[in-house]
């Protein structure tokens, strides 16, 4: 960065924004940037509390909003610890102070040099413009879309099994039901990793989920989805490489490579099913979560869960179980009290 241009008196925009920053960084300093000119504020005096006002008026999401003002304290922390910052100020305050006819010395230089510094490091304390999130402890059920054992059994039914893409896709549906894999590992997937075994029970290896990690998936009493896969290899000669391909025209031939995660989700869009009187398509998540809320119901406990599907943390975990129907919430009577004792 060259000193002469950090003056007090620089557009935010050629000022703020250096010629390194990423797209996102970018636009976010630009955003900014265009916010202090239409305002008529200085570079050096950001206001993120009231950026912070105007960006919840225009509805920007809390995440979206504390992305913005992260890119904007990095950008100030970073000009904070440039000497070249310093120097500017320095001599910015030297040339005003001369023009107002004031004498001075070096402290006062200093001091003054020093105190803009500090009020600029204020100006960008998060706790002077903290983003409230709100919580929710409980979702509607519209929120995310767990399937009933009706509406899994009717999504398994959609497919047919009369061609040979009605067999891949019901394979496709009935795995991703029983194990609660993500489309990218499903997508992964190959015959080698159908049949592993996890202290002596049948598995289904998971090379590399999300964040590097591999995992083992224990079929337990689902593993009749097995059957399902095989007959699908077999009908389609598959014997090693990609579980999972995709067709050329006219759903005959194979194609050689894996089926993609986008292909995934246009299969699965392709058997909309019947949710509270409408017909509504399926996301490869909807089944992951699926998978955790009908377990969980089955007895699984959530850290079980959690190692199935691959989960960081059980935080995670719990909100693909999703909040607990008004029935399995209801207390039970713990307690005891005589109420014919009451006045009448």
């Amino acid at each position: 960065m060259q000193t002469q241009i950090i003056t007090l008196n620089a557009a935010p925009a050629a000022f703020l924004i250096p010629p390194d920053a990423d797209k996102d960084t970018r636009s976010r300093l630009g955003a900014f940037a265009a916010w202090l000119e239409a305002h008529a504020r200085p570079w050096h005096e950001p206001d993120l509390r009231a950026y912070r006002d105007a960006m919840v008026a225009q509805d920007y999401a809390p995440a979206t909003i504390r992305a913005h003002l992260s890119t904007i304290r990095a950008r100030y922390r970073r000009l904070l610890r440039d000497n070249d910052l310093r120097d500017a100020l320095e001599h910015a305050i030297r040339a005003g102070l001369a023009a107002q006819g004031q004498s001075y010395g070096p402290a006062d230089v200093e001091a003054l040099v020093r105190r803009k510094l500090d009020r600029l490091a204020n100006a960008i304390d998060p706790a002077a413009s903290p983003v409230t999130t709100k919580t929710s402890q409980d979702r509607p059920d519209t929120a995310h879309l767990r399937l009933t054992q009706e509406q899994a059994n009717a999504l398994l039914a959609a497919p047919g099994l009369d061609d040979l893409r009605g067999l891949r896709d019901t394979a496709v549906i009935a795995l991703l039901l029983c194990t609660g894999l993500r489309e990218s590992e499903l997508s992964a997937l190959e015959v080698k990793d159908l049949r592993q075994h996890l202290g002596g029970e049948l598995a289904l290896h998971v090379r590399e989920g999300k964040g590097c990690k591999e995992r083992l998936v224990p079929y337990g009493e689902l593993d009749w989805v097995l059957v399902i896969v095989d007959a699908w290899l077999d009908a389609a000669s598959i014997d090693e490489g990609p579980v999972f391909r995709g067709f050329y025209r006219g759903n005959r031939t194979l194609r050689p490579g894996t089926l993609s995660v986008r292909a995934i989700q246009y299969l699965l869009a392709r058997y909309p099913i019947a949710v509270r009187g409408e017909l509504v398509q399926v996301k490869p998540h909807d089944l992951r979560r699926t998978y955790a809320r009908r377990l969980y119901e089955a007895g699984m406990a959530p850290v079980e869960l959690q190692q199935n599907l691959g989960h960081a943390g059980l935080k995670t975990t719990l909100g693909y179980i999703g909040t607990l129907g008004a029935d399995q919430r209801r207390p039970p009577a713990i307690y005891a009290f005589d109420l014919s004792q009451l006045p009448r």
